[in-house]
């Protein structure tokens, strides 16, 4: 239907800002970009594992993914990187200049992860920022 490829060039979109905005901000996005929905974070050169990112982040409401990345050095378990995807965000209703946003706290939390007074104040600013995207909307 056209709505479901409107959304898909949405997805995609998003995808592309979000791992553009990463990439500027320092971040090594595997092949350089992405061409799909989803991206892989090389977290190697920042020092931090993927698990400890994965965790990090959830602490700061946001849901990304550890995740291997090509000739990892650390096991399965904790991993170099992080698998970030735009789908769940896209049917929201979060656009382009969202992502920038998003972009943003990942940032935020990433490059200070042991500050746990940062972390709660990116959750609160999370957390106002997604309830203008609900999950459900009245019918």
């Amino acid at each position: 239907k056209p709505e479901f490829q409107t959304y898909i060039k949405n997805v995609l979109a998003n995808a592309k800002i979000l791992s553009e905005t990463l990439k500027n901000n320092g971040f090594k996005i595997y092949s350089g970009g992405t061409d799909t929905h989803l991206m892989l974070v090389d977290l190697s050169d920042i020092g931090i594992s993927g698990k400890m990112a994965e965790n990090k982040l959830e602490d700061a409401g946001i849901t990304v993914n550890k995740n291997m990345v090509p000739f990892d050095k650390k096991s399965p378990m904790i991993t170099s990187g992080i698998r970030i995807g735009t789908p769940a965000v896209t049917t929201r209703g979060m656009k382009e200049k969202d992502m920038v946003k998003i972009a943003k706290f990942i940032d935020q939390v990433l490059k200070n992860p042991s500050d746990d007074q940062n972390i709660r104040k990116i959750k609160h600013e999370v957390n106002e920022f997604c309830a203008s995207f609900p999950i459900y909307k009245d019918l």
